[in-house]
């Protein structure tokens, strides 16, 4: 197939990863290009960024005046690919936790579907180095996700993702109020009240080696909340 693809990546003091993240990305298939998303990072990773894009057509970047949040980089990320004439465009991990390696399932799974998860908890528990903690509390908001909003997946906040572009096009990305992880939950939850077809394929989660965990306790209570506030704006018709 000649379709193109665009992954977007975000950024802020990811200079240690920024370089190898984005050669990792164009080595898997030559149709896909890298999107850097960076919020001004004080560490100079928009700085690298641009040095790779002066030499490399497939490589751009797009630089926000502050550190606004996930979803804010995102949607940035989303209208920016969208003016372009990509068929598929990706959320991926700057650090390595989503490995490159599982870009071409994504592609393929892709032919058959239009939002592709890829998913840790679709086959078991796939997640390397973190605390039992951690997991614990993403195996049970993921069970407390799919209670609440009735969303038929077994990982609605995984940020690994290929949307057809039609999809991010239906949705109004002014509309979506999440930023943290729930911002994940609710991009799905959009997509699937528009009926659009959602696959989740399996990945090997591995958290990060370089840098710093973004997760806080408000990107948790900014979950717990909004799947609440998802099922109710579905019923009231605010979410079609």
């Amino acid at each position: 197939m000649s379709e193109k693809g665009c992954v977007i990546i975000p950024t802020y003091n990811e200079r240690e990863n920024v370089e190898e993240i984005t050669k990792a990305v164009l080595g898997q298939d030559e149709r896909l290009h890298v999107l850097i998303v960076d919020d001004s990072s004080p560490d100079g990773t928009g700085e690298v960024a641009d040095k790779m894009a002066q030499n490399n057509p497939r490589i751009d970047v797009l630089h926000r005046d502050k550190k606004e949040g996930l979803g804010q980089a995102y949607i940035a990320g989303f209208k920016h690919a969208l003016q372009s004439d990509f068929d598929y465009i990706f959320e991926m991990d700057a650090d390595f936790s989503h490995d490159p390696k599982y870009l071409p399932y994504f592609l393929e799974a892709i032919k058959e579907a239009d939002l592709v998860l890829g998913s840790r908890y679709i086959s078991g528990v796939n997640v390397i180095n973190w605390p039992m903690s951690r997991l614990l509390l993403s195996y049970y908001a993921n069970v407390y996700t799919r209670i609440v909003t009735g969303l038929p997946l077994r990982d609605a906040t995984g940020g690994f993702k290929c949307f057809r572009r039609q999809v991010l096009e239906a949705i109004n990305l002014d509309e979506v109020r999440s930023n943290g992880y729930s911002f994940q939950i609710e991009m799905s939850f959009r997509a699937h009240k528009k009926g659009f077809k959602i696959k989740e394929i399996p990945i090997v989660f591995t958290d990060r080696i370089q840098g710093t965990s973004k997760m806080s306790k408000k990107i948790v209570r900014e979950a717990i909340w909004m799947v609440w506030r998802l099922r109710f704006w579905s019923l009231f018709g605010k979410i079609k």
